[in-house]
């Protein structure tokens, strides 16, 4: 088979959503406190809480992990 038919396209992988906002909804958590917390900027939560980070920080992910006593697959989605 040739390699170059069988490139993946991006409709065929997905997307990876960060469900922040939900998991601190249930937690009953705000930006701020989370940010302080974690010893985040709020900037980054907001992104991450706003589902518009463009490049992961796992120092970010393990901090936000630790104070919502949660595991990144509880954060992180993958959508097809």
């Amino acid at each position: 088979m040739n390699k170059c038919n069988s490139l993946i396209t991006i409709k065929e992988y997905g997307k990876i959503n960060i469900c922040l906002k939900e998991l601190m909804e249930k937690r009953n958590i705000n930006r701020n406190n989370l940010a302080n917390a974690s010893n985040t900027r709020f900037e980054v939560i907001n992104k991450w809480y706003n589902n518009e980070v463009e490049k992961l920080d796992l120092d970010v992910l393990a901090r936000i992990c630790y104070v919502l006593e949660c595991s990144p697959s509880d954060i992180l989605k993958h959508e097809k």
